[in-house]
């Protein structure tokens, strides 16, 4: 049996805004639309796809990294500092000091526009983790 993520959701109080900031700020490529409004839409980021639909409850503390379920997308880049450059020049602002990264390396958290946990983790070249992709 071959299991790989294919999509992973992410529930939008506003979807077409949400999935705008995907594609403007990390560059993700649209990949399908409902045509509703609001819409359900799948958006690709690498080679993993997020489905953005719109939520019927909004979570209180989406930014809170202690909560129970899934907490954050972690985005892997060459440097960190170099991402964190880009995406300042878009708009993102980091409100954290980076960290070191389980496993090795450096991690900085940021919120995407509707206040979701992403973090960008940059690996060691000699780091003992496989690389992705």
């Amino acid at each position: 049996m071959n299991i790989f993520v294919e999509h992973i959701a992410i529930v939008a109080k506003d979807p077409a805004t949400l999935k705008s900031w995907y594609e403007r700020v990390l560059g993700a490529r649209p990949v399908w639309d409902n045509g509703q409004n609001p819409p359900t839409c799948l958006v690709a980021l690498g080679n993993v796809w997020f489905e953005i639909y719109p939520a019927d409850k909004l979570q209180s503390e989406p930014g809170n990294n202690k909560l129970s379920g899934f907490r954050h997308l972690a985005l892997r880049v060459d440097s960190l500092d170099a991402a964190k450059a880009e995406l300042e020049t878009r708009g993102v602002k980091f409100n954290e000091a980076e960290r070191a990264a389980a496993g090795g390396g450096r991690v900085l958290f940021f919120e995407d526009g509707e206040g979701n946990l992403l973090h960008f983790v940059e690996r060691a070249k000699d780091s003992a983790l496989p690389k992705l992709g």
